[in-house]
């Protein structure tokens, strides 16, 4: 058992060491920062001025189309009013084609709060300590293959934790696509007919950022969480 203990222990030390590994790496990209997003889908902003001018290209068919429909309201046909719509699509046209500058704005006010949360003073934490911990208090509570019991405990942990983080991640790559998509969304605002799926795009958008600081927030919960426990193992 001498042998199969140590082999038992080692592959905890090990599974925790890649938790330590893959926290300091994931939880440094993240953010409402595009450049780690722009690193790995470089194709992202080459793409994006193709979206500013399909945006631009809707708007003005949009805007063509509901202006030709006018010509046929004796018959029963809706069209929308030729001055509110030269309005909203000349107002679209520019939000569509300074979508960037918009977007950005609005990643820096939420990006603030999430800097606030990654910054913030917490205890020191080494997810290697934890194995070391779990076998003290499993050896006082327990007889006999303390080390699986303990590799079981660790292993639960480290799925766990690891879905927490590629939640996270998949998040922010999200947040990604609605931000280099975001000239596509702002030309649905031009048409009264389309303007619930510029509206939900907005709702969407402003989600992913509150997620992706919830995320963050949980995820240096659980860290803390787990400093203090490592700090004060049998304490209640």
């Amino acid at each position: 058992m001498g042998i199969l203990d140590g082999i038992v222990e080692w592959i905890a030390e090990q599974v925790m060491n890649g938790l330590d590994l893959v926290t300091t790496s994931v939880l440094g990209a993240l953010g409402c920062d595009m450049t780690v997003f722009l690193r790995y889908f470089p194709a992202a902003e080459t793409m994006y001025k193709v979206f500013v001018a399909l945006a631009i290209g809707i708007i003005l068919l949009n805007w063509v189309w509901q202006l030709f429909k006018n010509f046929g309201l004796g018959i029963g046909i809706e069209a929308e009013d030729p001055v509110d719509l030269s309005i909203r699509s000349v107002l679209f046209i520019l939000l569509a084609y300074f979508s960037d500058g918009i977007v950005d704005t609005i990643l820096k006010i939420g990006g603030t709060p999430y800097h606030w949360i990654m910054d913030s003073d917490l205890p020191a934490l080494s997810f290697a300590d934890f194995n070391s911990v779990m076998l003290a208090i499993i050896g006082v509570c327990a007889n006999g293959a303390v080390a699986l019991i303990t590799l079981i405990i660790v292993l639960i942990l480290a799925w766990n934790y690891l879905k927490l983080l590629f939640e996270a991640a998949e998040r922010y790559v999200l947040l990604g696509v609605l931000v280099y998509t975001a000239p596509v969304a702002f030309s649905m605002g031009a048409s009264q007919s389309t303007s619930n799926i510029f509206k939900s795009w907005c709702r969407m958008f402003g989600g992913q950022v509150f997620l992706l600081l919830m995320n963050a927030w949980c995820l240096r919960l659980f860290t803390s969480m787990v400093g203090a426990f490592i700090a004060n193992p049998l304490s209640l």
